[in-house]
């Protein structure tokens, strides 16, 4: 994981309206470029843009096979839904990947969608998933780091009697890769998931669309670090920010205010998975960014 004051660059391929080959594509050639550090999915079932009956890939498979792919990046999921499945098995999932990968993984986690996102619900009905309020979201959330955290450095089996989880006699071997365990990305920008940032996060991920509002949220992380006593500089601050190929300007700006503005982690969602468009992202957006720097 990259320093907090050390600007990092990586993609987002977002497994949706394409197929394997592509996105496999792409990835490999990101993983010779030395600019581009990390690499990133996204955690849906259903697709979220474009057709609603186009074609999705499961994020965690996905991730394991490119990571027998590839040798180079740093790889995860920008965010894995926390609803999804159940946090012992996530963090055999995730030690899986780490595996696979050498030792090259970020896990990255979040509470799941919010009731305001367009077409949040219909991805758990369709499957058969419960879909509860943020709080309990927020809550499962916090349990489940504290039990994959628990699963990955500890090596007696343990009991977990929370509200939201209850596990018995829970042990996790092998470990991952990485000791004493991988980073911990955690997504999300409301109060109560900042709470979780502040107690659990490596990394906080926030959207791109709302530089203000990001800037007050990374104010307020701070804060809320403070408050229990951990240093904020510790937490490594990341945006995702899209990539317009059409717009190269416009990305360039998007990301200079965001490395600015103290988010050094940076993730450039590809809207685009044509051949090339790593070697884009390289050129055009980040070294003509840190030319001018």
């Amino acid at each position: 994981m990259t320093h907090p004051d050390q600007p990092s660059f990586g993609i987002m391929t977002a497994p949706m309206q394409t197929d394997y080959d592509d996105v496999l594509r792409v990835w490999k050639e990101a993983d010779a470029i030395e600019e581009i550090e990390h690499a990133w999915l996204f955690d849906h079932l259903l697709p979220i843009a474009g057709p609603m009956d186009g074609p999705i890939l499961e994020g965690w498979t996905l991730l394991a096979a490119l990571a027998a792919q590839t040798s180079r990046l740093r790889l995860g999921l920008m965010v894995t839904s926390n609803r999804f499945r159940p946090p012992a098995m996530l963090a055999k999932i995730a030690t899986t990947v780490d595996i696979v990968s050498g030792g090259r993984l970020d896990f990255g986690i979040g509470a799941g969608s919010r009731p305001s996102v367009p077409f949040a619900r219909r991805e758990y009905e369709a499957h058969g998933l419960p879909y509860r309020d943020m709080t309990d979201a927020v809550g499962s959330l916090a349990e489940a780091c504290s039990i994959i955290r628990r699963l990955w450095t500890e090596n007696e089996p343990f009991d977990f009697d929370g509200v939201h989880h209850q596990l018995v006699g829970a042990v996790g071997t092998p470990k991952p890769v990485q000791r004493p365990h991988p980073p911990i990305i955690i997504g999300g920008r409301s109060t109560p998931t900042l709470r979780v940032v502040a107690e659990h996060a490596d990394v906080w991920n926030t959207p791109g669309d709302d530089l203000d509002v990001a800037i007050r949220r990374s104010a307020e992380l701070d804060d809320l670090c403070a408050a229990i006593g951990r240093d904020p500089g510790t937490i490594v601050r990341s945006m995702a920010i899209p990539a317009a190929v059409d717009d190269p300007a416009q990305t360039r700006a998007d990301v200079a205010a965001a490395l600015d503005a103290g988010f050094s982690h940076i993730v450039l969602m590809l809207s685009s998975l044509r051949e090339g468009v790593a070697r884009w992202v390289a050129d055009e957006v980040i070294a003509a960014t840190m030319v001018t720097r």
